[in-house]
């Protein structure tokens, strides 16, 4: 297991956590068990943020459910054990399936599979991802 004493992260509305990211519209985020979120990551939740159990976002991401530029909103949703790399920008009305991963500086606009890798700006499918067998 990745962490022995994890706990669920105190979250302030519009504040650094004591790991320095942070959520904005708290209410709205719905985070699982053993989630990890690095320094300097931003959510915005207003229109729902869901973090699955296992969940793990690099440092400097943005995941935003609604973006001011182009007025896009809707929910964004992390499905398990899927990682979204450094840099990386998760756009509104986004879910990543189970178990992909995002590549470091990478652009998501559209839904992402389960089981995939993807890259790019903005993110296409690169790689299948193979599931270990139990």
């Amino acid at each position: 297991m990745r962490f022995k004493n994890w706990k669920k992260p105190t979250i302030r509305e519009g504040k650094l956590t004591k790991w320095n990211w942070m959520v904005q519209n708290v209410k709205n985020l719905k985070m699982g068990n053993y989630v990890d979120i690095g320094a300097f990551t931003y959510i915005n939740a207003k229109f729902s943020v869901i973090l699955e159990d296992n969940v793990e976002i690099g440092s400097h991401c943005s995941i935003y459910s609604y973006s001011t530029i182009d007025n896009k909103k809707g929910p964004v949703v992390l499905k398990k054990n899927c990682k979204v790399g450094t840099h990386s920008v998760v756009m509104p009305n986004v879910t990543i399936g189970e178990n992909s991963t995002i590549a470091a500086f990478s652009f998501v606009t559209k839904n992402v599979p389960p089981n995939v890798v993807v890259a790019g700006i903005p993110a296409k499918v690169i790689k299948k991802q193979v599931k270990a067998k139990s």
